[in-house]
Formats: structure tokens, C-alpha cells, sequence
């Protein structure tokens, strides 16, 4: 599992308070619909962000992320992977996620990211990038090579080799990459492998694509969480490397 459900930003030497988001509810082509949050910027730059969460879909950690994103002007949506299966109210802070995982399709979360995407646009954003924790890392990263016009993604601990059955492999796209990738990773990371990591960086050089990626020396998995203390400049760091990528993109 990644960060606990009672998990706080690490600090990011933001002002406080942050802008307040919105609950909101997306709905799919197929007329399902999922919870979401919103956060508006009070000075949009044009450029917005879809949050991807970890396996425990959207936790009040991610909606603070997407408020953090609008502080520093990036409009944002952070969405909840499982609404078409769990509805739209907040889950048990136990809930396990995996049995709707189970459920759950590959080309379903495409579709729902690109909902978000589309979300974005018609709230006036001209740019769209995704960041993705651990199983929304491994999605953002996929994202890369999608049809969303994305003006990046960015992965945050998350896999490209194939992650639990859930996503092919990134490796078997690499050709198809069609934006920037920003990479952070932990190098004592439990669930990921670094030599994938290193490989897919790689193979990323090899075939000419836009891409930086960061390993963290000793940095375990999730630790852009307040809790792991000892890991705060990696945190600030790699939060510092999101915005510059942000307004670079």
C-alpha cells in the first residue's frame, strides 16, 4: 500500500491556506460516473494537471495536492479510479481496494484520465499534464503515449515494467511516446525495481524521447509523504522539479 489515508503533504513551502478545491462528479461516455476534486488557481498560467492517485484512489492527500498545484498557478483535477464501481462518496478509511481492482480495466482507466483531460479543456486549460503516484504514476507514465495531446506526465514511483497484471508493459511502447516525461523514483523503492527503472530511462535516450528521470538515493516508496521526515529534501526537491516541469512544458 502507499501513503496512509490520514497522509499529509510533506511541506512544500507553500503559503497558507491553499486554494479551496471542489468535490465533483465526471461522467464517462459510457454514462458512468466517478468522483473527482477540482481546484482553480487564482492566477491560472494556462497550464493544468490531472492527479493520478495511488491504489487507494482519491484520499484527501491527493485533493490537497491538487489545491498545492493550484497555489503555484496550475489549475487541477485530482480523480477517484473506482467511482464506476464504488459510487461517489468517500470510502471507509479501511476499504480495501484490491476486489474492485479486480473489476476494474485497463482501457476503463485511459477513458476515465482522458474525461479529467477533457474536464481541464473546458474550464480554459490550453495545456493538460498528468502526474501519477505508484499506480497513478504507472498510468501517467502510459499516458505518454495515448491519444490526449498531453503536454506531459509525470510519474511518481510508478512502474513501467508490467505492474501486477493491471498495465502492459511501458517498455512495449517506448516508439509511441508523444510528450515530455518527468520520472521520480525512490532507489530503495520496495515495489519497483530501480534496474527498471535505469532500463527504461535507457531505452527512453535510445529512442530520441523528451524525458528527465530522478532516483533518490535510499528513498523508499511513498516518501513524498509529511511522515518520512528524513526524506524531506527529496520531497521538496522533487516537488521543485514538478512545477519548473509544469511551467516548462
Amino acid at each position: 500500500m502507499c501513503v496512509p489515508v490520514d497522509a499529509e503533504l510533506p511541506d512544500l513551502g507553500l503559503t497558507s491556506p491553499l486554494p479551496s478545491g471542489t468535490p465533483i462528479a465526471l461522467t464517462t461516455m459510457d454514462g458512468s460516473r466517478f468522483r473527482a476534486y477540482a481546484a482553480r488557481a487564482a492566477e491560472p498560467s494556462g497550464t493544468g494537471f490531472v492527479v493520478l492517485p495511488d491504489v487507494r484512489g482519491l484520499i484527501p492527500f491527493y485533493e490537497r495536492l491538487a489545491e498545492a498545484l493550484a497555489s503555484v498557478g496550475f489549475d487541477s483535477v485530482a480523480i477517484d479510479f473506482y467511482g464506476r464501481h464504488e459510487g461517489l462518496e468517500p470510502r471507509d478509511p479501511d476499504w480495501d481496494p484490491w476486489p474492485t481492482l479486480d473489476q476494474m480495466s485497463y482501457q476503463q482507466n485511459i477513458d476515465d484520465c482522458g474525461v479529467a483531460v477533457e474536464y481541464l479543456r473546458s474550464t480554459g486549460v490550453h495545456k493538460v499534464i498528468t502526474l501519477g503516484f505508484c499506480m497513478g504514476g504507472a498510468l501517467s507514465l502510459r499516458e505518454a503515449y495515448t491519444s490526449h495531446g498531453l503536454a506531459g506526465t509525470v510519474c511518481a514511483y510508478g512502474s513501467p515494467a508490467d505492474w501486477a497484471e493491471y498495465w502492459p508493459s511501458a517498455f512495449d511502447h517506448v516508439q509511441e511516446f508523444d510528450c515530455p516525461v518527468l520520472g521520480l523514483f525512490g532507489g530503495a523503492d520496495h515495489a519497483i525495481d530501480v534496474e527498471d527503472v535505469r532500463a527504461f530511462d535507457a531505452a527512453l535516450t535510445d529512442a530520441g524521447k523528451s524525458h528527465e528521470f530522478t532516483i533518490y538515493d535510499g528513498a523508499p516508496h511513498s516518501f513524498f509523504d509529511k511522515d518520512y521526515v528524513e526524506w524531506a529534501e527529496a520531497s521538496r526537491d522533487a516537488w521543485d522539479r514538478i512545477v519548473a516541469f509544469g511551467r516548462a512544458c
